[in-house]
């Protein structure tokens, strides 16, 4: 038993050391602690000028609302902090237009929460939209206790005031603290998504090439293009992050001469690589389809030879990076005049075959092996379009 104890102990120490040590580069771990670390001091500062300056009836709404609006980035800090003032401000004011027509009863609680609700539905709140119910539950709660008007109107505007206060810290301090600049995120979208497509079509050339299309063999293909789909809105959004994190951040006048300071090159890579994906399911699926009727030999070989040519094309994005767009840009044009080369020697096999033939997927392959070029070529296009923009 001690034993056991002892190598559970040396395993979470290990585990601890490890993220440690990731945390110490520009990985998500580092993220992760600016953000918990930026999130106290806010809390900090707003407890402070609420409980200590202004000695506030209910101080504990500032240090919230300056954790709840500490964002992955300042512009969406902002967006959170007007929606959320918002949201706090709409449920105040309902409760004291209710309380004020309709006085501090049962009736005006369910009235209260009936509008709150409804309000809080309202598109341009987002996330934020629970928070007017929350904010009038608290406002109904205050103008029950208290003892007059005046103190009500008080205690209620009280609430508005240490709301602003707490999102004025988590905004001060986000902006003025490490404000994340998410570029490195785009490139880890593109590399974790890229590298799953080089995977899988490293994985069919070879048995292309040796006629090798077995039914469990290409059932595999088949589900694993079918796993690509949630990677693609995870590449998705870490570029509208790495976008959203040059908004209204300091550190930006300090990147001007960037490569993708407005990412379109990267988004076009994201773009492409989706349909890429798309393109990839339905080839996997024909694939599937076909493994019990003939396939002939050079077919499948001059098919391999050109996904060969695709997978060193995804192989180069899976190692896209900031520094080295320029260089990239023109190895992906030369691997992109290779992919044409081998489908051009596809195209002209397939003048001979039956592409019209619904038993035989010749036409559908071809007409996937015509749009994975066609996105190699734009792709490449439009990246060293962007670099010699930069440039």
């Amino acid at each position: 038993m001690g034993r056991r104890t002892e190598v559970a102990r040396q395993d979470f120490l290990s585990r601890v050391r490890q993220w440690v040590g990731r945390a110490g580069a520009d990985s998500h771990e580092r993220h992760t602690l600016a953000l918990i670390g930026k999130s106290a001091l806010a809390a900090t500062i707003a407890w402070v000028v609420a409980h200590d300056w202004m000695q506030a009836h209910s101080p504990a709404f500032a240090p919230f609302s300056a954790v709840l609006i500490m964002q992955v980035t300042v512009y969406q800090s902002v967006v959170q902090s007007l929606r959320y003032v918002g949201a706090v401000a709409a449920g105040v004011a309902l409760q004291l237009l209710l309380g004020h027509l309709a006085g501090p009863g049962l009736v005006t609680f369910v009235l209260v929460a009936l509008a709150a609700m409804l309000i809080g539905r309202w598109r341009h709140l987002g996330s934020q939209g629970s928070q007017v119910v929350t904010a009038a539950f608290f406002a109904f709660s205050t103008y029950v206790s208290a003892s007059t008007g005046l103190e009500r109107v008080t205690q209620l505007g009280q609430i508005i005031l240490l709301v602003v206060i707490g999102c004025g810290a988590g905004l001060l301090v986000n902006l003025l603290i490490m404000p994340p600049l998410r570029y490195r995120s785009a490139e880890h979208g593109i590399h974790t998504l890229a590298h799953s497509l080089c995977d899988l079509i490293s994985d069919v050339y070879p048995a292309l090439r040796e006629g090798m299309l077995d039914e469990e063999r290409t059932s595999h293909w088949r589900q694993r293009a079918a796993q690509l789909g949630p990677m693609v809105a995870q590449a998705q959004s870490s570029v509208h992050t790495a976008r959203e994190s040059v908004y209204f951040n300091p550190r930006r006048m300090f990147r001007r001469h960037s490569h993708h300071t407005e990412f379109s090159g990267y988004q076009a890579i994201i773009d492409a690589l989706e349909r890429v994906t798309y393109q990839v399911g339905s080839m996997t699926r024909s694939l599937n389809q076909w493994h019990g009727n003939e396939n002939p030999r050079e077919f499948t070989t001059h098919y391999g030879d050109f996904l060969a040519a695709i997978a060193e094309i995804m192989q180069t994005f899976s190692e896209i990076e900031e520094d080295r767009l320029g260089e990239q840009a023109r190895q992906l044009c030369s691997l992109a005049e290779e992919a044409q080369e081998k489908y051009h020697d596809l195209a002209n096999y397939t003048d001979d075959l039956p592409l019209d033939d619904p038993s035989r997927p010749y036409g559908i392959l071809l007409a996937e092996a015509t749009r994975l070029m066609d996105e190699a070529q734009h792709t490449c296009d439009v990246l060293q379009h962007a670099v010699d923009e930069e440039g």
